[in-house]
C-alpha cells in the first residue's frame, strides 16, 4: 500500500521558509496571502489492511516524520497495484 505523507509547520509556528518564499513571490508581482513550506514523504507499507497501514503511518509520524509539537500531518492511502 502507498502511503504519501504530507508535513508542514503548524498555523501560529513560525515558518522562516515561508516567509521566504511569500516575500519573493510578492516581489514578483504575485498576489499571494500566505505561504508556508512543507514535505511530502512517499512510503510503501507492507500491508494490505487501511486500517492497520493508517496506524503505522501515524506511528511514523509520531516517532519520526513530524514533530507534532510544531509540525501537523496529513496521511493519504492508495492501493498498489497488486493489493
Amino acid at each position: 500500500m502507498k502511503a504519501t505523507v504530507l508535513v508542514r509547520p503548524k498555523h501560529g509556528i513560525l515558518d522562516p521558509q515561508g516567509q521566504a518564499v511569500e516575500t519573493s513571490l510578492r516581489q514578483l508581482g504575485f498576489a499571494v496571502g500566505e505561504a508556508r513550506v512543507g514535505r511530502v514523504v512517499d512510503l510503501e507499507v507492507e500491508s494490505n489492511d487501511p486500517a492497520g497501514a493508517r496506524a503505522e503511518v501515524e506511528r511514523m509520524c509520531e516517532q519520526l516524520l513530524a514533530n507534532p509539537l510544531i509540525e501537523s500531518y496529513e496521511i493519504e492511502l492508495a492501493e498498489t497495484p497488486g493489493d
